[in-house]
């Protein structure tokens, strides 16, 4: 444990220690789980096979009464506490302390009439959808719904039709937050403006959310789905990417990765191995309009394969293909001020065809639209009128990522080193709090906040956590 115990009373403390852990999990539904429990890997497993965590101990609450207690337990012994819910969201490893597994917490709620969701913390965005599909509702999910939406909301939530609607989080309405004081907040605009601001884009700085709720909307049918280049005419494929963007309507998202195709079960066989420009687009409208908006980028280069198809927003993890199953992996991103022509050049550069990264994906994504302003009703009572999410002024963003297969491994680091380097000069200085991969890695020197939100989450957390027990992340006191 991290606990120092005095030597002359070893013995007792340890029965102590027993004995309050039974009384801990009294509060409990589930059993709590120990390093010497067969079930401890299972708990601790993350869908990043490369985070090992190896807490002390590690709890499974069913509702926020349950976090309460977990918490005040590990608080009153000092312990350092981390959440996680589907494991996608860590990329810092734990040692010691609590791990505080929200995956039990699978209430969903719709409210067809509100158009809003309540969801518990360990929901993910595919549980959301297939309830709230029968109504013809929708929120605002990433690129895969096997993330989950509570962790994903709280670091701003990138969505794929984000220049339409925003991000994820303009969309909340309220959260359920236990504070490491073992406080049960109701936090919304009336209840505590600048608290609920600040959760808005602050990730896991001020506590753990055990439900939220938040905005469903009305998408209606889409056109969505992908291009797949020969990798050959990248270059070409970025330039028309580039000049096109410009012109995009907004309810039209876009991106274009360069890919090495793994081979994988899922892939089409023609493709795997292969280095491949990948397209990605999705817009609600009609299929004409999306022909019309569409013909420039099909002009280009000479097809593999167009899967640009009427979709819905059940179907929409084909338009980036995430992987669905673990692995590990290492990745960062980083916005982006231009590309243009040398920012093109500088990408190719470092991953483009014949570099022999050992990179699987660089993605270049339109921002703009929706995500440049808040989409949220203004806060009376905050401070400064503005929540925490990071990338409203960004043109674009960046994101890689490398398997760390035990070939490619070592070099993986390096590469997203000088990835980032070489596009430095193109960016903002900034990184979403999401996309930033590894605290002590290649993102170091970006910020997920700026100066001013950032003292706002310092001031914050010093009130709410002031002995930094949930460091995990990126922390504000850091």
């Amino acid at each position: 444990m991290n606990q120092a115990v005095d030597a002359s009373d070893e013995a007792g403390a340890a029965m102590r220690d027993i004995n309050s852990a039974a009384e801990l999990q009294r509060a409990l539904t589930y059993p709590l789980v120990r390093p010497d429990d067969p079930d401890y890997a299972a708990a601790v497993s993350c869908f990043n096979l490369a985070t090992k965590h190896e807490p002390d101990v590690v709890v499974f609450p069913t509702n926020g009464r349950e976090v309460v207690a977990a918490v005040n337990w590990a608080r009153d012994r000092a312990l350092p506490i981390a959440v996680q819910a589907t494991g996608h969201g860590h990329a810092e490893t734990m040692y010691g302390g609590m791990l505080i597994n929200t995956s039990r917490m699978q209430e969903v709620q719709i409210k067809p009439i509100d158009r809003t969701a309540t969801v518990g913390a360990g929901v993910k965005w595919k549980s959301v959808h297939e309830r709230s599909a029968m109504h013809g509702l929708f929120g605002l999910s990433g690129s895969t719904g096997d993330v989950g939406v509570v962790g994903y909301t709280l670091g701003g939530g990138l969505p794929v039709l984000g220049r339409a609607y925003g991000f994820a989080a303009d969309r909340v309405r309220e959260c359920e937050l236990v504070t490491v004081d073992g406080g049960l907040h109701t936090v919304n605009a009336e209840s505590d403006p600048e608290l609920f601001e600040l959760l808005r884009g602050g990730k896991g700085n001020l506590g753990i959310v055990t439900s939220m709720t938040f905005d469903l909307l009305p998408i209606g049918a889409l056109m969505a789905g992908g291009i797949m280049y020969p990798g050959a005419d990248a270059a070409e494929v970025l330039s028309a990417f580039s000049e096109w963007t410009a012109a995009l309507p907004l309810q039209a998202s876009a991106s274009v990765a360069l890919l090495r195709v793994p081979d994988m079960p899922g892939v089409p066989m023609p493709l795997r191995k292969q280095f491949v420009a990948h397209l990605r687009f999705a817009c609600e409208c009609t299929t004409e309009e999306a022909d019309a908006l569409l013909a420039p980028m099909r002009a280009v280069s000479n097809p593999i394969m167009d899967t640009v198809t009427s979709t819905t927003m059940l179907e929409l993890d084909a338009v980036h293909m995430d992987p669905q199953d673990p692995l590990p992996f290492e990745d960062a991103g980083m916005l982006l001020r231009e590309f243009g022509p040398e920012a093109q050049a500088a990408l190719l550069q470092q991953v483009g065809a014949g570099t022999n990264t050992p990179l699987l994906m660089a993605e270049v994504r339109l921002m703009g639209g929706a995500l440049a302003h808040s989409t949220a009703v203004a806060v009376r009572g905050s401070t400064s009128g503005h929540d925490a999410i990071t990338g409203r002024d960004a043109a674009f963003s960046l994101m890689a990522v490398g398997a760390l297969t035990p070939t490619d491994a070592p070099n993986v680091r390096g590469a997203l080193e000088r990835l980032l380097e070489a596009m430095e000069p193109y960016g903002n200085g900034y990184t979403m709090v999401n996309f930033r991969g590894r605290l002590n890695g290649v993102t170091s020197h970006l910020h997920s906040w700026s100066p001013a939100v950032r003292a706002r989450l310092a001031r914050a957390k010093a009130h709410y956590d002031p002995g930094d027990l949930m460091h995990y992340g990126d922390s504000a006191l850091a």
